[in-house]
């Protein structure tokens, strides 16, 4: 595999992650902190592992970088869904530009 298409890959990845966490600094509460954090480990470190991956070939680390990736999908949406949910029942309140709360009104026709 050409080593270019690896740098390629880890690049991307690194351009995710700043973003996100640009994300993490710049957006106005917790849930959209949130999305922005999952995408960035999502998106920019299994771009970063599947890179190194390439540049790697079938060795050991190779393989442990696909460990990583598979470990990180599903992981990682996962704890972010959790902490989302639990802000959300601990009363954590949305942005007061939040358009809809999608949550709140499945909750609150549960009750019903």
């Amino acid at each position: 595999m050409p080593e270019w298409l690896g740098v390629l890959f880890i690049v991307t990845g690194l351009a995710f992650d700043l973003f996100g966490c640009i994300g993490l600094v710049r957006l106005p509460d917790v849930y959209n902190r949130l999305q922005a954090a999952t995408k960035c480990v999502t998106l920019g470190t299994c771009s970063i592992m599947f890179g190194v991956f390439l540049m790697l070939g079938c060795t050991a680390a190779g393989l442990k970088a696909l460990l990583c990736i598979g470990i990180l999908l599903v992981t990682s949406p996962v704890s972010a869904h959790a902490l989302a949910r639990a802000a959300h029942r601990s009363g954590v309140r949305l942005w007061e530009g939040s358009v809809v709360d999608r949550y709140e009104e499945d909750t609150v026709s549960m009750e019903q």
